[in-house]
């Protein structure tokens, strides 16, 4: 935006004279008015530069004390007042007044028709207008061809800061810098010495100050490019203010305008690949669990998808979550969600070799499936999440399946993984990362209430279910060891330390109690599960 002292260094109009400190014509100038009413400030917009020959104030021009207030108040750029007609100078204690309270003051000869000056300057301020848009809309039509031929964002990062002649920055969401202009290649200082001194806030444009290299401040304004709504990328400008003309505010919010375009486009393209992966992921679980599945060669269907040969197979099943539940629009869970996934797509890339992740259908969660072995994991894992947790305050969370040595139970590392993310989000105190933990038997009945377990064993098992008298204790004990020993009279009572016959006997007794054959394989079966149901109230 031009200014007063702008408008007055043009030659044309050399004639015009500030008769305050030019330090106080620096102020924006948008367009011109003539009045000669006391009261034009009620009628006026702001940053507008006043005409006037002063004629209501040539009995007393200290009245005009009052004008100058108003038009102050208003944020008007300056007062041009035309002498010769009806004053024949201006009264110095006005100009005095104007300097005090930091208001310009400019003198308009006789020679120079107000209405004439009006047209002049007009057309000088609305032609750079119309240069500044034409401009604009060039670098706009410019910027549209490079995303019709599909350049790269470091590409139109670089043509843009060459365009404008000045350091410029794409910042994304994770606050890092993804592209930066050619300036930075023979910097001293890379592009993430300015960027980390930035706090980038609420305001979708703002502009402030940062130090340079020798710990000086200098301008910096940054543009919200919004291909995310919450989580947008920023473009990144440096010393803005000697951008050369005709380039514009305008013009940078055009580019930021088009890099969205560019942004969004790479978006939905990668939202199209992650979902055929999703498909696919889903099918290979889907028949891998299927009973009398014919073999597949899964390798050969998933190489578009990351898959490879290699001898250990492992899947991490994960998700992020937000630290604060403040926000819980559909929206912006799902920006979570998706700034979780590629924060780990970029990551473990550089630390596991061929890992490929995956979306689970119908879900916010990933699968990350690991082809190879791979030390460290855990560690691995919580270091890349808290560096996501430091960045954006968004906290992820793993279940970690087991290793398998073939494609082909890849659907059996899934299941345990998940069962282990479900089993980490029902802990208080739950950690980030939860190893899947082999299950016996038990773990089957853990859904079970315990008012039916406990039916189960009493029916069972009668007596010897929740004994309390030592004989009863002594004969649920025996029972228990000789079907553990698959019925052997020796080991068992060579294990309890007892003859054989006392053995012989205990058993007839329990089978007396029970009223069922022991030695059938159902009855033997209910009561090895009966024993171990109940197993935790005999200890």
């Amino acid at each position: 935006m031009k200014t007063l002292n702008d408008l007055l260094q043009i030659p044309r109009f050399s004639d015009l004279k500030l008769l305050t400190h030019p330090k106080h014509a620096d102020l924006p100038l948008e367009s011109i008015e003539i009045s000669e009413t006391p009261d034009i400030s009620f009628y006026i917009p702001e940053h507008i530069f006043l005409l006037t020959t002063a004629m209501i104030y040539q009995e007393d021009q200290t009245k005009m004390f009052a004008l100058i207030d108003s038009l102050k108040e208003k944020k008007a750029a300056g007062l041009g007042i035309k002498i010769g007609r009806f004053l024949d100078e201006i009264d110095p204690r006005v100009i005095e007044y104007a300097d005090s309270v930091q208001f310009p003051i400019v003198l308009i000869p006789t020679s120079i028709p107000l209405g004439r000056l009006l047209h002049q300057l007009l057309n000088f301020l609305w032609d750079k207008q119309t240069e500044q848009l034409s401009y604009a809309l060039d670098i706009q039509r410019r910027f549209s061809n490079l995303l019709v031929n599909d350049v790269s964002i470091a590409r139109f990062i670089a043509d843009f800061g060459r365009l404008i002649n000045t350091p410029v920055i794409l910042v994304d969401p994770y606050k890092q810098v993804c592209a930066a202009s050619k300036h930075f290649s023979k910097a001293s200082k890379p592009a993430e010495f300015y960027t980390d001194q930035l706090n980038f806030g609420q305001q979708k444009n703002e502009s402030l100050l940062i130090n340079d290299l020798d710990q000086k401040k200098f301008l910096v304004s940054y543009f919200s490019v919004e291909s995310n709504h919450y989580f947008p990328h920023s473009l990144v400008v440096l010393n803005p203010e000697k951008i050369p003309y005709p380039v514009s505010n305008f013009a940078l919010e055009q580019a930021s305008l088009v890099l969205s375009f560019m942004l969004y486009k790479n978006q939905k393209i990668q939202e199209s690949y992650d979902l055929l992966k999703t498909d696919f992921l889903t099918r290979m679980i889907e028949i891998q669990q299927a009973p009398n599945q014919h073999p597949r060669d899964w390798l050969d269907l998933g190489t578009t998808y990351g898959l490879v040969k290699a001898r250990h197979y492992r899947v991490v099943y994960a998700s992020c979550k937000q630290k604060s539940t403040s926000n819980p629009k559909i929206k912006y869970q799902e920006e979570i969600s998706e700034l979780g996934f590629n924060w780990l797509s970029s990551k473990l890339k550089h630390h596991i070799k061929d890992v490929s992740l995956f979306k689970v259908k119908d879900t916010k969660h990933y699968v990350i499936l690991i082809q190879h072995k791979q030390d460290n994991l855990e560690n691995l894992l919580q270091n890349v999440a808290d560096d996501l947790s430091q960045r954006l305050s968004i906290d992820l969370q793993f279940g970690v399946g087991n290793i398998y040595d073939t494609i082909d139970d890849v659907a059996k590392s899934y299941v345990e993984a998940k069962t282990a993310f479900e089993e980490l989000n029902a802990l208080s105190n739950a950690p980030s990362i939860y190893q899947y933990q082999q299950k016996g038997m038990r773990s089957l009945f853990e859904k079970i209430g315990s008012s039916d377990i406990t039916y189960f064993c009493e029916i069972t098992l009668k007596e010897l279910a929740y004994p309390k008298e030592a004989s009863l204790i002594e004969l649920r004990k025996t029972l228990k060891y000789y079907l553990d020993f698959n019925c052997e009279i020796a080991r068992t009572a060579k294990i309890l330390f007892v003859h054989r016959n006392t053995i012989k006997y205990r058993i007839d007794q329990c089978s007396n109690l029970i009223g069922k054959n022991i030695h059938d394989s159902a009855v033997s079966l209910d009561l090895r599960l009966a024993l171990e149901l109940s197993e935790e109230d005999n200890l």
